[in-house]
C-alpha cells in the first residue's frame, strides 16, 4: 500500500523484536483486526454482538470498509488471523463523509470539532490481545504508529470515545468527576452529549475529589490521553451494548507533532554525520 500513513518513520521506529506496527494492507487483515477485537469486546468484556457478529465471530460495523486500520502484527505468530495482536480504527473526514457521519456522532455532539479548520483523525475500537498487554510494547508501538500517522496527514486534533468499565456512574463517580473538573475541554473544542443520551460526569464537588486516587481506577487508555494533555467532553455515555461508560476525549497534536519531527530531525543529523 503507497500511502500507508505510517511510512514516513523509520522501520526501526515501527518495530520491535518480532512485532511491527502499519496499517492493514487488504481485506483478510481488516478482517484479522475484527477478530481480535471480537474476542476482546465480546468474549473478555462481555459486550453483546449482533447474531451476525456471533455467527462470524467478528467485531465490524459500516465503517471498517472505508476507515484506516492501524495493526500490531507479531511475525513470530505467523501470518493469519493470530498474527494481530493489536489494532486502532482511524477515521479522518474523507472517510466520514463516505460514511456521512463520524462513528462518534451516534453518542455526541461534535460540531465544534467538524468546524475546525485543520485536519481532524477520530480514534477507536482501541485494543490489545490479553497476552501481550502487560508488555507495553504492543501499546507503544499503536502510538508510534498513530504519531506516524499523523504526522503524515497533519492531523491538528483527534479525538474519539474512551470507556470506563461497567454501566452505573454512581460507582464511577469519583473518577467521572475528575475528569470533569480537571480535564474539561475548552468551549471551542468540547463534544456535548447527546440530550437523549447524556449522564452528568459533576457526581463530586471539585474540592472532595482524591486526583491521586481517580486517576488509579481510570482506564491506561485514559490516562495515556490525559498525559499527552486530551481533554474530556461534557457528558458521559453508557454503552449497554459493550457495558460500558463512555467519555469523549480530545487531543490536540502539537505534543505528538512536535516530538516526533524533533525525533526524526535528530535522526537525519545523526544519519548524515555518520
Amino acid at each position: 500500500m503507497a500511502d500507508t500513513g505510517t511510512d514516513q518513520g523509520s522501520s526501526s521506529d515501527l518495530r520491535m523484536g518480532s512485532l511491527e506496527v502499519r496499517l492493514a494492507e487488504s481485506a483478510a487483515e481488516i478482517d484479522w483486526a475484527q477478530a481480535l477485537r471480537y474476542r476482546v469486546f465480546y468474549e473478555e468484556m462481555s459486550a453483546v454482538p449482533s447474531p451476525d457478529m456471533a455467527a462470524r465471530h467478528r467485531d465490524f460495523d459500516d465503517f471498517d470498509t472505508i476507515c484506516d486500520h492501524l495493526l500490531v502484527i507479531d511475525h513470530a505468530r505467523g501470518d493469519g488471523p493470530e498474527s494481530v495482536v493489536g489494532t486502532y480504527r482511524l477515521i479522518r473526514r474523507p472517510a466520514a463523509a463516505k460514511a456521512g457521519r463520524f462513528y462518534s456522532s451516534d453518542e455526541y455532539d461534535i460540531g465544534r470539532l467538524l468546524s475546525y479548520p485543520g485536519e481532524i483523525l477520530e480514534l477507536g475500537r482501541s485494543c490489545v490481545d490479553a497476552a501481550y498487554r502487560t508488555r507495553g510494547s504492543s501499546m507503544q508501538l499503536l502510538w508510534r504508529g498513530i504519531a506516524a500517522y499523523v504526522f503524515h496527514h497533519d492531523i491538528a486534533v483527534m479525538f474519539g470515545c474512551a470507556s470506563l468499565p461497567g454501566t452505573d456512574p454512581v460507582a464511577m463517580a469519583e473518577p467521572l468527576a475528575y475528569l470533569h473538573h480537571f480535564h474539561l475541554a475548552p468551549e471551542e473544542l468540547r463534544p456535548v452529549a447527546l440530550p437523549e443520551r447524556y449522564v452528568g460526569m459533576d457526581l463530586m464537588p471539585r474540592d472532595q475529589i482524591d486526583p491521586k486516587r481517580a486517576l488509579t481506577v481510570l482506564p491506561p487508555l485514559i490516562k495515556g490521553y490525559l498525559r499527552l494533555g486530551g481533554f474530556i467532553g461534557d457528558g458521559a455515555v453508557i454503552d449497554h451494548q459493550f457495558n460500558t461508560t463512555d467519555v469523549s476525549i480530545v487531543v490536540k497534536t502539537d505534543l505528538i507533532t512536535n516530538k516526533y519531527s524533533k525525533h526524526y530531525e535528530r535522526r537525519s543529523r545523526d544519519a548524515q554525520i555518520a
